[in-house]
């Protein structure tokens, strides 16, 4: 579960956001434009969930725009998103249920509305990618409108507590839905680190550099990585499998010969030493690159120093031939002034 905000500051207008995920036609009254997504496909449903009494939140092209009205700054926050990843282990009526289930927690903890739309994976990539996309309001719904400011997500000594509970209660949410329809994986909100487990997570690959892997993929079904994400990615994937294999190593010398517990511990130590130098040598080989590049770049203002030191003794010396040739052009005259002598009037 991620969660960001739909900010005016960034350019961005929450109802083209809105209209984009329900995949619907609104108009923007602030800015007097019209965001047409009736085309977009993948939306498998759209609904809203408001507190209790605000019953005009259910128009969409309403809500939205009352949200844009609310706010005056020129760099107001004007909605805020929560992206979900709904597990493909269920069917679409126990993903519409889960994501429905949080969306009621957020207008309960906070009383803001939540605008819900569920999509399908895209026709590239994952085809489990099943997620949905809450938009709430950054202010509390009533009967007569919009209300006050939710500051509890908006200021840092609480936001980032606050987040890490929703997504507490994510986790909770989906491994209840996941035992109820008796699918044995469980999801853990929290980090390998915390959750004391050896394995390395992948970094975050991003709009730009999945695309790119995806055309790559696409040109050479089976190639290596092509970007720098996917590339450490790829390392960080082998090292999680050999210390995957290790890890597996253990458990069944464990159950066969629980005497040879330390040499298998050993194992995964050797493993894990594997996986650290070739870091340190992956790491040692970009120092030296950069460090020969570097150094070229020195040699380069080097030479262009000696150049223009250069320059400037040819020009120094030009200059002082010149005075030279003016010198010797004025010292015959001066030498026939003095050979006629004083003058003598009659």
């Amino acid at each position: 579960m991620s969660v960001k905000s739909i900010s005016r500051s960034a350019g961005r207008s929450v109802v083209a956001a809105a209209a984009y995920r329900a995949g619907q036609e609104l108009t923007d009254e602030r800015q007097g434009l019209t965001h047409d997504y009736t085309r977009k496909q993948g939306v498998e449903d759209a609904f809203i969930l408001a507190p209790a009494g605000a019953d005009w939140a259910q128009d969409r092209n309403a809500l939205w725009n009352a949200a844009e009205a609310a706010e005056k700054r020129k760099d107001a926050k004007t909605g805020r998103e929560y992206e979900l990843a709904l597990p493909a282990e269920l069917d679409a009526g126990a993903r519409k249920e889960l994501a429905r289930d949080f969306a009621a927690e957020l207008v309960e903890r906070y009383g803001v509305v939540a605008d819900v739309a569920i999509h399908e994976p895209g026709r590239e990539g994952d085809n489990r990618n099943h997620h949905a996309h809450i938009l709430t309001t950054t202010r509390t719904a009533g009967e007569d409108g919009l209300g006050a400011k939710t500051r509890v997500l908006d200021v840092a000594s609480t936001a980032s507590a606050e987040i890490e509970h929703m997504r507490g209660v994510w986790a909770r949410q989906v491994n209840t839905v996941l035992e109820r329809h008796q699918v044995e994986q469980r999801v853990d909100h929290r980090s390998f680190e915390r959750q004391g487990k050896e394995q390395e997570p992948t970094r975050h690959m991003g709009v730009s550099a999945t695309a790119l892997e995806r055309q790559a993929a696409r040109e050479i079904p089976g190639r290596e990585p092509v970007t720098d994400l996917g590339k450490q990615n790829a390392e960080i994937r082998e090292r999680n499998r050999v210390l995957e294999t290790a890890r597996k190593a253990v458990e069944k010398a464990q159950e066969l010969f629980s005497g040879l517990e330390k040499k298998a511990r050993l194992a995964v130590g050797l493993a894990r030493k594997i996986g650290q130098r070739m870091e340190r040598e992956r790491e040692a080989e970009r120092q030296r690159k950069e460090l020969a590049r570097q150094a070229e770049i020195r040699r380069e203002m080097q030479r262009q120093a000696e150049l223009r030191a250069a320059e400037e003794v040819r020009k120094a010396a030009e200059k002082e031939r010149q005075k030279q040739l003016a010198r010797e052009i004025e010292e015959p005259t001066f030498r026939r002034s003095r050979d006629r002598g004083p003058s003598i009037g009659f």
